[in-house]
């Protein structure tokens, strides 16, 4: 076989077009077509991309007395063989021929420098519809580093955000920070943690800009366990009965955006002075 012959046949073991096959490498369709013909030979720098992907040598790619057919024992570790994992050169792709969105359906890209983009994305560096990775990318995505709207990881921001430090509209994590945040250390409009701080405060220490709930208490309206410390009501467990009136009064007071929340707020600073109706 030529060298363009083994080019197209391992071209179209991936399962990809001319032009697929270019954007890979980064040249023309034109030169693609070329090589193939055998009318104008590859670079050596495309020759050794080719024979990462093909996972065969470049020695396979540029003897043309080698058959991609033959059964000898060395001449088996020169055929391509496409997605197959490369030990020495720690590597790994596989991408599948659907595609979804202009994407491939899955893609599986491992190995340093290398990206996997597609539909199912897996990679050191990840990006797509679903994606796990180092770094990670997606509309769902599970990384190290990870930004998505639904998001997991150590450092994590996204729509929904679950992570040792966590960003997001509802952040879950050691370190949150959100709309809605639930964390040791949570910062947000409603925030829920060991520490908290927002506008609505929930936590073993509750600084809340309205309402702070928590064993210590510092906010306009405070209920605290056992110290609060409000600017407008101060409330305790020993005078929540002879104040609660007074504190669903102001909270009634704010402006009905916050209806919700302040709803919640109620039933949670009732749990935590452990009275009834």
């Amino acid at each position: 076989m030529t060298t363009g012959e083994k080019i197209s046949e391992g071209r179209k073991k991936l399962g990809l077009t001319q032009q697929q096959f270019a954007d890979e490498l980064g040249v023309t369709r034109q030169a693609v077509s070329r090589w193939e013909s055998d009318f104008a030979f590859p670079e050596t720098d495309k020759l050794i991309k080719m024979s990462e992907m093909f996972g065969c040598t470049t020695d396979y790619l540029l003897k043309y007395n080698q058959s991609n057919v033959d059964t000898s024992a060395d001449d088996d570790e020169q055929k391509c063989q496409p997605h197959t994992f490369n030990p020495l050169k720690w590597s790994f792709e596989y991408k599948s021929k659907r595609q979804l969105c202009g994407m491939p359906l899955v893609h599986i890209n491992i190995g340093f420098g290398r990206r996997a983009h597609g539909f199912f994305s897996v990679g050191l560096i990840s990006s797509g519809i679903f994606s796990l990775g180092l770094l990670s990318a997606g509309v769902i995505s599970l990384g190290l580093l990870s930004l998505g709207l639904i998001s997991l990881g150590l450092l994590v921001l996204g729509g929904v955000a679950v992570g040792s430090i966590a960003l997001g509209v509802l952040a879950l994590g050691g370190v949150a920070v959100g709309i809605m945040a639930l964390g040791g250390l949570a910062i947000g409009c409603f925030s829920f943690g060991g520490c908290s701080i927002g506008l609505f405060a929930f936590g073993g220490y509750a600084n809340g800009h309205y309402v702070a709930i928590g064993d210590y208490a510092v906010g306009r309206i405070a209920f605290g366990k056992t110290t609060a410390n409000g600017s407008r009501l101060s409330i305790t467990p020993q005078s929540f009965g002879e104040l609660k009136e007074e504190a669903w009064r102001l909270m009634d007071e704010l402006p009905n955006f916050w209806k919700g929340l302040v709803s919640a707020c109620k039933k949670l600073a009732q749990a935590t002075m452990m009275i009834t109706e």
